[in-house]
């Protein structure tokens, strides 16, 4: 078994929404962790609480019982005015529809989120070209939105999600929209930030072929983690 300290942890976890007739159990007792260098896929049908567990992962919902580590830290016991800098120091979110702005460039995008994170930063626009250069944008980080690319719009974003150089980045769908080959590159490249730079990378998807990329896979059905497994890379593909 990993022998490694997750960098976080849900224990236990339930997300109730409504009360009587129309109470929703969206997660149910979810136990979970993610560990530096990975990549983890959440994948199981519309519906069965992947984007709710990936929200209460990723500090943006608060579970109605159980527990969410940080760094060893329980987090679910702090007030949530302290919430905002553990999220903004941890987690970076890679969405499905890219969420740019369409008057701003590359560049622009990515730092406006720097400076969002850390009001306080200097030089946001140039960590800005660096992580453009990083993920491959070296000549389009002084376009606009519209004039790039499914795939390069994809990467912007990864770049936007690097910005303050958080330990785990989560992503919902940041595939579904791309075509096959423009979706592996963006595992690819994914499965470099976990290998290379040691990141965590959590990943919701409906699509198998992800499965080559990762290290795990979690099956959510029905509010539940029903089975986490390793992905077994010698069998041939």
């Amino acid at each position: 078994m990993d022998q490694r300290a997750p960098i976080a942890t849900l224990s236990g976890v339930t997300k109730i929404y409504g009360t009587g007739e129309t109470q929703v159990n969206a997660l149910e007792d979810a136990d979970l962790s993610v560990y530096p260098g990975e990549i983890l896929l959440i994948e199981g049908p519309s519906g069965s609480g992947k984007t709710t567990l990936i929200s209460i992962l990723g500090l943006l919902l608060r579970p109605t019982r159980g527990d969410v580590f940080v760094r060893g830290e329980r987090v679910t016991a702090l007030p949530q005015r302290e919430l905002p800098p553990i999220r903004a120091g941890t987690f970076g979110f890679i969405f499905q529809g890219f969420n740019l702005f369409p008057a701003l460039t590359a560049e622009e995008n990515v730092a406006i989120a720097i400076k969002m994170k850390d009001p306080r930063v200097k030089h946001a626009n140039a960590e800005a070209r660096r992580l453009l250069v990083a993920v491959g944008l070296e000549n389009r980080m002084h376009h606009k939105p519209g004039d790039l690319s499914g795939g390069q719009k994809q990467r912007v974003a990864i770049a936007r999600a690097l910005g303050g150089n958080p330990p785990i980045i989560i992503g919902d769908e940041p595939t579904a929209a791309l075509d096959t080959k423009t979706a592996l590159g963006v595992m690819a490249l994914l499965r470099e930030l976990a290998s290379v730079q040691g990141r965590a990378v959590v990943v919701v998807t409906h699509d198998p072929r992800l499965e080559k990329f990762a290290d795990r896979v979690a099956r959510v059905e029905d509010g539940r983690v029903v089975s986490v497994h390793e992905v077994d890379h010698t069998k041939a593909a």
